[in-house]
Protein backbone atom coordinates (compact mmCIF):
# COMPACT_ATOMS: atom_id res chain seq x y z
CA UNK A 1 0.00 0.00 0.00
CA UNK A 2 1.73 3.15 -1.18
CA UNK A 3 1.73 6.18 1.09
CA UNK A 4 2.63 8.50 -1.77
CA UNK A 5 0.79 11.80 -1.44
CA UNK A 6 -1.47 13.02 -4.21
CA UNK A 7 -1.88 13.22 -7.09
CA UNK A 8 -5.10 15.01 -6.16
CA UNK A 9 -5.69 17.82 -3.68
CA UNK A 10 -8.40 18.46 -1.16
CA UNK A 11 -11.16 20.73 -2.44
CA UNK A 12 -12.07 21.69 -5.97
CA UNK A 13 -9.35 22.75 -8.36
CA UNK A 14 -10.49 26.39 -8.58
CA UNK A 15 -10.53 26.80 -4.81
CA UNK A 16 -14.34 27.03 -4.69
CA UNK A 17 -16.21 24.48 -2.62
CA UNK A 18 -19.46 22.86 -3.67
CA UNK A 19 -22.60 24.22 -2.06
CA UNK A 20 -23.99 20.68 -1.80
CA UNK A 21 -21.00 18.48 -0.94
CA UNK A 22 -21.35 14.72 -0.78
CA UNK A 23 -19.10 11.84 0.11
CA UNK A 24 -17.34 10.63 -3.03
CA UNK A 25 -17.47 6.93 -2.18
CA UNK A 26 -16.55 5.48 -5.57
CA UNK A 27 -13.71 7.97 -6.02
CA UNK A 28 -12.24 7.12 -2.62
CA UNK A 29 -12.44 3.39 -3.33
CA UNK A 30 -10.68 3.82 -6.67
CA UNK A 31 -8.03 6.04 -5.04
CA UNK A 32 -7.18 3.42 -2.42
CA UNK A 33 -7.09 0.66 -5.03
CA UNK A 34 -4.60 2.68 -7.09
CA UNK A 35 -2.08 3.22 -4.32
CA UNK A 36 -0.05 0.05 -4.81
CA UNK A 37 0.26 0.73 -8.54
CA UNK A 38 2.62 3.69 -8.04
CA UNK A 39 5.80 1.70 -7.55
CA UNK A 40 7.73 3.74 -10.08
CA UNK A 41 7.56 6.79 -7.79
CA UNK A 42 10.39 7.52 -5.37
CA UNK A 43 8.02 8.28 -2.50
CA UNK A 44 6.64 4.75 -2.72
CA UNK A 45 9.98 3.42 -1.53
CA UNK A 46 10.69 6.28 0.85
CA UNK A 47 7.53 5.33 2.78
CA UNK A 48 8.33 1.61 3.04
CA UNK A 49 8.77 2.11 6.78
CA UNK A 50 4.98 2.69 7.02
CA UNK A 51 3.80 -0.06 4.69
CA UNK A 52 1.92 -2.33 7.14
CA UNK A 53 0.14 0.63 8.71
CA UNK A 54 -0.72 1.84 5.22
CA UNK A 55 -2.45 -1.47 4.54
CA UNK A 56 -4.44 -1.10 7.75
CA UNK A 57 -5.47 2.47 6.88
CA UNK A 58 -6.55 1.54 3.36
CA UNK A 59 -8.33 -1.67 4.32
CA UNK A 60 -10.24 -0.06 7.17
CA UNK A 61 -11.27 2.86 4.97
CA UNK A 62 -12.64 0.44 2.39
CA UNK A 63 -14.65 -1.40 5.05
CA UNK A 64 -16.12 1.88 6.25
CA UNK A 65 -16.98 2.76 2.65
CA UNK A 66 -18.86 -0.52 2.27
CA UNK A 67 -16.32 -2.11 -0.11
CA UNK A 68 -14.48 -4.65 2.08
CA UNK A 69 -13.41 -6.80 -0.87
CA UNK A 70 -11.92 -4.02 -3.01
CA UNK A 71 -8.36 -5.22 -2.32
CA UNK A 72 -7.05 -8.78 -2.98
CA UNK A 73 -7.38 -10.58 0.36
CA UNK A 74 -4.83 -13.33 -0.30
CA UNK A 75 -2.16 -10.83 -1.37
CA UNK A 76 -2.75 -8.71 1.74
CA UNK A 77 -2.52 -11.74 4.02
CA UNK A 78 0.65 -12.99 2.32
CA UNK A 79 2.31 -9.61 2.72
CA UNK A 80 1.35 -9.25 6.39
CA UNK A 81 2.71 -12.70 7.20
CA UNK A 82 5.95 -11.85 5.38
CA UNK A 83 6.44 -9.01 7.90
CA UNK A 84 6.35 -11.36 10.91
CA UNK A 85 9.63 -11.47 12.84
CA UNK A 86 11.25 -14.24 14.86
CA UNK A 87 10.72 -12.31 18.11
CA UNK A 88 6.94 -12.41 17.68
CA UNK A 89 6.40 -8.88 16.43
CA UNK A 90 5.84 -7.41 12.99
CA UNK A 91 8.00 -5.00 11.06
CA UNK A 92 6.70 -2.27 8.76
CA UNK A 93 7.83 -4.28 5.72
CA UNK A 94 9.67 -7.57 5.08
CA UNK A 95 13.12 -7.44 6.63
CA UNK A 96 12.34 -4.53 8.94
CA UNK A 97 12.75 -4.81 12.72
CA UNK A 98 9.62 -5.53 14.71
CA UNK A 99 7.83 -2.63 16.40
CA UNK A 100 4.74 -2.23 18.54
CA UNK A 101 2.95 0.11 16.13
CA UNK A 102 3.30 -2.20 13.14
CA UNK A 103 2.46 -5.19 15.27
CA UNK A 104 -0.84 -3.54 16.14
CA UNK A 105 -1.52 -2.67 12.49
CA UNK A 106 -0.75 -6.25 11.46
CA UNK A 107 -3.09 -7.66 14.10
CA UNK A 108 -5.82 -5.24 13.04
CA UNK A 109 -5.44 -6.36 9.42
CA UNK A 110 -5.46 -10.05 10.35
CA UNK A 111 -8.59 -9.56 12.43
CA UNK A 112 -10.33 -7.48 9.77
CA UNK A 113 -9.57 -10.18 7.18
CA UNK A 114 -10.79 -12.84 9.64
CA UNK A 115 -7.45 -14.54 9.03
CA UNK A 116 -6.05 -15.37 12.46
CA UNK A 117 -6.63 -19.08 11.92
CA UNK A 118 -4.83 -18.96 8.58
CA UNK A 119 -2.02 -17.00 10.20
CA UNK A 120 -1.57 -19.70 12.83
CA UNK A 121 -1.55 -22.40 10.17
CA UNK A 122 1.56 -20.78 8.75
CA UNK A 123 2.99 -19.55 12.06
CA UNK A 124 2.30 -22.22 14.72
CA UNK A 125 1.28 -20.63 18.03
CA UNK A 126 1.55 -17.30 16.26
CA UNK A 127 -0.93 -15.50 18.53
CA UNK A 128 0.98 -16.57 21.64
CA UNK A 129 4.23 -15.36 20.08
CA UNK A 130 2.68 -11.96 19.36
CA UNK A 131 1.33 -11.81 22.90
CA UNK A 132 4.72 -12.58 24.41
CA UNK A 133 6.43 -9.97 22.19
CA UNK A 134 4.01 -7.31 23.44
CA UNK A 135 4.11 -8.38 27.08
CA UNK A 136 7.90 -8.35 27.15
CA UNK A 137 7.84 -4.67 26.16
CA UNK A 138 5.93 -3.59 29.28
CA UNK A 139 7.92 -1.76 31.93
CA UNK A 140 6.79 -3.69 34.97
CA UNK A 141 7.68 -0.83 37.30
CA UNK A 142 5.91 2.08 35.59
CA UNK A 143 3.32 0.08 33.63
CA UNK A 144 4.00 1.77 30.30
CA UNK A 145 5.43 0.10 27.19
CA UNK A 146 8.41 0.45 24.90
CA UNK A 147 7.90 0.43 21.17
CA UNK A 148 10.69 -2.02 20.45
CA UNK A 149 13.78 -3.62 21.95
CA UNK A 150 15.60 -0.30 21.81
CA UNK A 151 13.46 0.93 24.71
CA UNK A 152 11.70 4.18 23.74
CA UNK A 153 8.55 4.49 25.88
CA UNK A 154 5.41 6.34 24.83
CA UNK A 155 1.70 6.20 25.65
CA UNK A 156 1.13 5.21 22.01
CA UNK A 157 2.93 1.95 22.63
CA UNK A 158 0.99 1.21 25.80
CA UNK A 159 -2.33 1.71 24.04
CA UNK A 160 -1.20 -0.20 20.95
CA UNK A 161 -0.08 -3.13 23.09
CA UNK A 162 -3.34 -3.31 25.01
CA UNK A 163 -5.40 -2.96 21.84
CA UNK A 164 -3.58 -5.79 20.07
CA UNK A 165 -3.77 -8.01 23.14
CA UNK A 166 -7.48 -7.29 23.45
CA UNK A 167 -8.09 -8.40 19.86
CA UNK A 168 -6.10 -11.57 20.59
CA UNK A 169 -7.87 -12.18 23.95
CA UNK A 170 -4.50 -11.99 25.71
CA UNK A 171 -4.78 -8.92 27.96
CA UNK A 172 -4.05 -11.11 30.98
CA UNK A 173 -0.40 -11.21 29.92
CA UNK A 174 0.23 -7.64 31.13
CA UNK A 175 -0.32 -5.62 34.30
CA UNK A 176 -3.38 -3.54 33.42
CA UNK A 177 -3.58 -1.83 36.81
CA UNK A 178 -0.10 -0.43 36.24
CA UNK A 179 -1.26 0.88 32.85
CA UNK A 180 -4.09 2.78 34.52
CA UNK A 181 -1.70 4.23 37.08
CA UNK A 182 0.59 5.44 34.31
CA UNK A 183 -2.28 7.08 32.44
CA UNK A 184 -3.24 8.92 35.61
CA UNK A 185 0.34 10.19 35.94
CA UNK A 186 0.10 11.64 32.40
CA UNK A 187 -3.01 13.71 33.16
CA UNK A 188 -2.47 17.46 33.21
CA UNK A 189 -4.26 20.28 35.06
CA UNK A 190 -6.51 20.84 32.02
CA UNK A 191 -7.84 17.29 32.21
CA UNK A 192 -6.03 16.20 29.03
CA UNK A 193 -2.98 13.96 28.60
CA UNK A 194 0.54 14.11 27.26
CA UNK A 195 2.93 11.52 25.90
CA UNK A 196 4.48 11.04 29.34
CA UNK A 197 4.13 12.54 32.83
CA UNK A 198 4.51 16.33 32.63
CA UNK A 199 4.35 16.46 28.83
CA UNK A 200 2.11 18.93 26.98
CA UNK A 201 -1.50 17.91 26.41
CA UNK A 202 -2.13 16.70 22.88
CA UNK A 203 -5.25 15.35 21.18
CA UNK A 204 -3.56 12.23 19.81
CA UNK A 205 -2.11 11.41 23.24
CA UNK A 206 -5.55 11.94 24.75
CA UNK A 207 -6.84 9.21 22.44
CA UNK A 208 -4.13 6.76 23.51
CA UNK A 209 -4.68 7.45 27.20
CA UNK A 210 -8.48 7.44 27.09
CA UNK A 211 -8.34 4.36 24.88
CA UNK A 212 -6.14 2.64 27.45
CA UNK A 213 -8.65 3.47 30.18
CA UNK A 214 -11.49 2.16 27.99
CA UNK A 215 -9.67 -1.13 27.34
CA UNK A 216 -8.96 -1.42 31.06
CA UNK A 217 -12.59 -0.72 31.96
CA UNK A 218 -11.50 2.35 33.93
CA UNK A 219 -12.95 5.38 32.16
CA UNK A 220 -14.00 6.51 35.64
CA UNK A 221 -10.37 7.54 36.14
CA UNK A 222 -10.71 10.41 33.64
CA UNK A 223 -11.79 13.93 34.62
CA UNK A 224 -14.57 13.73 32.05
CA UNK A 225 -15.93 17.27 31.99
CA UNK A 226 -12.52 18.96 32.13
CA UNK A 227 -11.22 16.69 29.40
CA UNK A 228 -14.30 17.20 27.20
CA UNK A 229 -13.98 20.95 27.67
CA UNK A 230 -10.37 20.89 26.50
CA UNK A 231 -11.24 18.67 23.53
CA UNK A 232 -14.20 20.83 22.47
CA UNK A 233 -11.88 23.84 22.37
CA UNK A 234 -9.93 22.11 19.62
CA UNK A 235 -12.62 23.08 17.11
CA UNK A 236 -11.72 26.17 15.08
CA UNK A 237 -14.06 28.65 13.35
CA UNK A 238 -13.77 26.76 10.04
CA UNK A 239 -15.10 23.62 11.75
CA UNK A 240 -11.83 21.68 11.73
CA UNK A 241 -10.06 20.36 14.82
CA UNK A 242 -6.48 20.88 15.93
CA UNK A 243 -4.17 18.86 18.16
CA UNK A 244 -3.37 21.56 20.71
CA UNK A 245 -3.89 25.29 21.24
CA UNK A 246 -2.64 27.72 18.58
CA UNK A 247 -2.15 25.01 15.94
CA UNK A 248 -3.76 24.58 12.53
CA UNK A 249 -6.71 22.32 11.91
CA UNK A 250 -6.03 18.85 10.48
CA UNK A 251 -8.43 16.16 9.29
CA UNK A 252 -6.70 13.45 11.34
CA UNK A 253 -7.86 15.16 14.53
CA UNK A 254 -11.39 14.46 13.37
CA UNK A 255 -10.50 11.03 14.71
CA UNK A 256 -8.26 11.73 17.71
CA UNK A 257 -10.65 14.26 19.20
CA UNK A 258 -13.99 12.70 18.25
CA UNK A 259 -13.05 9.17 19.30
CA UNK A 260 -11.98 10.40 22.73
CA UNK A 261 -15.21 12.37 23.14
CA UNK A 262 -17.22 9.35 22.02
CA UNK A 263 -15.53 7.13 24.61
CA UNK A 264 -16.37 9.53 27.44
CA UNK A 265 -19.90 10.24 26.16
CA UNK A 266 -19.35 13.86 25.12
CA UNK A 267 -19.50 13.64 21.32
CA UNK A 268 -22.34 16.16 21.34
CA UNK A 269 -19.95 18.85 22.59
CA UNK A 270 -18.62 19.24 19.01
CA UNK A 271 -20.42 21.10 16.21
CA UNK A 272 -20.97 18.10 13.95
CA UNK A 273 -22.27 20.02 10.93
CA UNK A 274 -19.29 22.36 10.78
CA UNK A 275 -16.81 19.51 11.16
CA UNK A 276 -18.56 17.44 8.49
CA UNK A 277 -18.40 20.40 6.11
CA UNK A 278 -14.68 20.83 6.81
CA UNK A 279 -13.89 17.18 6.07
CA UNK A 280 -15.89 17.33 2.84
CA UNK A 281 -13.83 20.35 1.79
CA UNK A 282 -10.68 18.26 2.22
CA UNK A 283 -11.69 15.48 -0.18
CA UNK A 284 -10.72 15.42 -3.84
CA UNK A 285 -14.05 15.03 -5.69
CA UNK A 286 -12.33 14.16 -8.97
CA UNK A 287 -9.59 11.68 -8.07
CA UNK A 288 -10.61 10.60 -4.58
CA UNK A 289 -8.73 10.74 -1.31
CA UNK A 290 -8.80 13.20 1.60
CA UNK A 291 -6.11 15.73 2.55
CA UNK A 292 -5.17 17.17 5.93
CA UNK A 293 -6.78 20.49 4.95
CA UNK A 294 -8.24 22.11 1.82
CA UNK A 295 -5.70 22.67 -0.95
CA UNK A 296 -3.17 20.09 0.24
CA UNK A 297 -2.40 16.76 -1.39
CA UNK A 298 -4.50 13.76 -0.39
CA UNK A 299 -3.01 10.64 1.22
CA UNK A 300 -4.29 7.36 2.62
CA UNK A 301 -3.58 8.34 6.24
CA UNK A 302 -5.93 11.33 6.17
CA UNK A 303 -8.39 9.47 3.96
CA UNK A 304 -8.68 6.79 6.63
CA UNK A 305 -9.01 9.15 9.59
CA UNK A 306 -11.31 11.51 7.74
CA UNK A 307 -13.70 8.66 6.95
CA UNK A 308 -13.43 7.32 10.50
CA UNK A 309 -14.32 10.77 11.81
CA UNK A 310 -17.29 11.01 9.46
CA UNK A 311 -18.43 7.60 10.65
CA UNK A 312 -18.43 8.81 14.25
CA UNK A 313 -20.45 11.80 13.05
CA UNK A 314 -23.07 9.41 11.68
CA UNK A 315 -22.44 10.13 8.00
CA UNK A 316 -24.97 8.19 5.88
CA UNK A 317 -23.43 5.49 3.70
CA UNK A 318 -20.53 4.71 6.04
CA UNK A 319 -20.23 1.64 8.24
CA UNK A 320 -20.09 2.30 11.98
CA UNK A 321 -16.60 2.57 13.42
CA UNK A 322 -15.64 1.53 16.95
CA UNK A 323 -14.27 4.62 18.76
CA UNK A 324 -11.70 2.65 20.77
CA UNK A 325 -10.39 0.16 18.21
CA UNK A 326 -10.64 2.39 15.09
CA UNK A 327 -11.99 -0.58 13.18
CA UNK A 328 -15.44 -1.38 11.80
CA UNK A 329 -17.67 -1.99 14.81
CA UNK A 330 -19.07 -5.14 13.24
CA UNK A 331 -15.56 -6.60 13.00
CA UNK A 332 -14.72 -5.70 16.60
CA UNK A 333 -17.91 -7.27 17.89
CA UNK A 334 -17.23 -10.46 15.92
CA UNK A 335 -13.76 -10.77 17.39
CA UNK A 336 -14.54 -9.86 20.99
CA UNK A 337 -17.66 -12.00 21.14
CA UNK A 338 -16.22 -14.89 19.18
Amino acid sequence: MSLVAGPGRGGLGDGQFSQNPKLCVDKHVAYIQSLDQRRDELDYWLTEHLRVSGIYWGLTALHLLGHPDALPRDDLLKYIISCFCDDGGFGAAPGHDSHMLYTLSAVQVLVTLDALEEFEQQIPRGKDKIGRFIADLQNRESGTFAGDRWGEEDTRFMFAGLLALSLLHLKHLVDIDKCVQYVKSCQNFDGAYGVSPGAESHSARVYTCVGTLALAGRLDAADTDALAGWLSERQLPNGGLNGRPEKLEDVCYSWWVLSSMAMIGRLHWIDKDRLTSFIFQCQDPENGGIADRPGDMVDVFHTHFGLAGLSLLGQPGLAEVDPTYCMPKQVVERVLNG
